[in-house]
């Protein structure tokens, strides 16, 4: 038996990665091949497409790596076409994927969509297209599956994976010591994101904000987390004094006394391991004024968006400067009544999260009916 599965980006890549394993112990004779991330790849999923390929932010800034991404979806469908996967896996990257989803309807390939597109926040009309093309969609938060259904989409709400995933793998003397940090001080993590693109647009805000942090609060130090396949070199030439962690997010921000952090699935993460944080991000000004006025919703931050409060600073676009990110980040780090209050409505959002059993063991058992024909709609 073979199964198609594909994720854009690093977080896809974690949560299908982790969907693979489940699969792989219930069974053992598939093989796996599509667009693999470096977690999938390390599990043996076979790659066919590139997925670095397919990492591009924005709306603008998409436009120009068109005809590398179309190149990238022809050779996925014609693997499709050519081994008739049982079913196929697609996650996140809705931009990617709904067209490939199209393209495997046609082939007859029933599709499982894990990691809902956030249709409730913008482009609404892409409700239409899942339900036309997707077996079953997976939902990770809890008000996804009741919006989804309302259009007549197969949703179904399997809990937060990162719930049962995210946890700190060394402990704070293991970590301080391995970075040479001084546990008498205070640790700031910087996540700028994960891409060389948005890292590349948030580096002058980091600067400035390491810049003036620096000044308010004596001692502080710095540490800046990256994927591990990451090619580092332009970010020690911007920040040279500030030490980097690739591949660690989790021990960082697990022992880290704020996280400023790109708004994105980190922030969950952030929530989870329960340290306090503001949230930033920038895209190009064109991107800017075309997607505000697309999205609708209270808030940009998913933290935020699962409180139904703003718990975490939102400083997106024109308000995310380095004086605003230090500013936030100053009265985090000296008043203990906010960063309290902070903690306790983190460890709601966690509860709000949580669900009984595990999601991935959820998932596999959709994927497991799907490929049984099994109708759930």
């Amino acid at each position: 038996m073979k199964i198609l599965v594909s994720a854009g980006e690093s977080s896809g890549d974690l949560y299908a990665a982790t969907l693979v394993e489940e699969l792989q112990r219930r069974l053992p004779e598939a093989e796996f091949f599509g667009c693999p991330g470096p977690r999938m790849a390390r599990l043996g999923v076979r790659a066919v497409i590139d997925q670095r390929k397919l990492a591009v932010v924005g709306l603008v800034e998409v436009v120009r790596h068109i005809p590398t991404i179309y190149g990238e979806y022809r050779k996925l469908i014609a693997a499709a076409r050519a081994e008739r996967p049982a079913v196929a896996i697609l996650t996140d990257s809705s931009g990617f994927h709904l067209r490939v989803a199209r393209g495997l309807k046609k082939l007859g390939i029933p599709v499982v969509y894990l990691v809902a597109p956030q249709a409730w926040a913008w482009r609404r009309n892409r409700v239409y297209q899942l339900k036309a093309t997707v077996e079953r969609l997976l939902c990770i938060f809890p008000f996804e599956e009741e919006f989804f259904r309302r259009y007549g989409v197969p949703a179904h709400y399997i809990g937060h994976p990162l719930v049962n995933l995210v946890r700190a793998t060394a402990t704070r003397e293991e970590f301080f010591g391995r970075h040479q940090l001084d546990l008498a001080r205070p640790l700031v993590a910087l996540l700028p994101g994960s891409r060389r693109g948005e890292i590349t647009r948030h580096l002058p805000l980091l600067q400035d904000a390491v810049r003036l942090i620096s000044q308010k609060v004596p001692g502080v130090q710095f540490v800046l987390g990256t994927p591990a396949s990451l090619e580092d070199s332009f970010i020690r030439a911007a920040l040279p004094d500030v030490h980097i962690a690739a591949g660690e997010s989790w021990n960082l921000m697990a022992h880290a006394d704020l996280a400023l952090l790109a708004s994105g699935t980190v922030t969950v993460e952030a929530a989870l391991l329960g340290v306090p944080m503001a949230t930033f991000y920038r895209v190009s000004t064109l991107t800017w004024e075309i997607g505000r006025r697309l999205v609708n919703v209270p808030f940009y931050s998913m933290v935020n968006l699962v409180a139904g409060r703003k718990i975490v600073a939102e400083l997106i676009q024109p308000e995310a400067t380095g004086e605003n990110l230090a500013a936030e980040a100053v009265r985090l780090l000296s008043d203990e009544a906010a960063r309290s209050a902070m903690l306790e409505q983190l460890g709601d959002v966690r509860r709000r999260l949580s669900t009984a059993g595990d999601p991935m063991a959820r998932a596999a058992d959709h994927v497991l009916e799907t490929i049984r024909g099994t109708d759930t709609r």
